[in-house]
């Protein structure tokens, strides 16, 4: 790990993309930016997107960076820059129930990647995550499959996820 300067974390709606960069870049003091948080500004208001591709990308011209979403759009770009790829490829019901484990403990409260955004659960959000699979997951492996194998880790559910963490730092991630 000590050679990787720029690392994307790609996954559906309740992986822990968000907890995964914070983790690491704690533990590689490396900066870790959402995209999440440049998609959207006070109260769940859309960014224009060809304004939020273009922050994307400044980010993505750093020497070091964490970035945290499966946004397709700048996708190529983030993958072709990184050292590190990780894809948390997790069933719909293991994002159901990490979404919704997430909104129970923060429902209400402001959530610190998004400045201005409370936690919220609505149908569309719902809906989002039951689609990913058939309708996001196939474009992302798409992507994947034209990047170097020796940078992807894919991990299948958050129990891999943890041992890996918790052999490459020697502690466990806080959730």
């Amino acid at each position: 790990m000590n050679d990787i300067k720029r690392i994307s974390i790609i996954g559906g709606s309740g992986t822990g993309k968000t907890t995964l960069s914070n983790n690491l870049s704690k533990e590689l003091n490396i900066p870790a930016f959402h995209i999440d948080g440049m998609h959207h500004y006070d109260n769940w208001k859309v960014r224009d997107k060809e304004d939020r591709d273009k922050m994307i990308h400044e980010k993505v011209e750093m020497p070091e960076w964490i970035i945290d979403g499966t946004y397709l759009s700048t996708m190529d770009d983030r993958l072709k820059k990184s050292d590190l790829v990780i894809f948390l490829d997790y069933s719909t019901a293991a994002r159901l129930k990490g979404a919704m484990g997430r909104f129970i403990k923060n429902h209400g409260k402001e959530k610190p990647e998004i400045p201005g955004c409370k936690e919220k659960m609505d149908i569309n959000f719902i809906k989002m995550i039951l689609k990913f699979s058939k309708e996001k997951r196939p474009k992302v492996i798409e992507k994947l499959n034209s990047v170097d194998k020796e940078k992807v880790i894919i991990f299948k559910n958050r129990n891999q996820l943890n041992k890996w963490f918790q052999e490459e730092f020697n502690k466990k991630m806080e959730l």
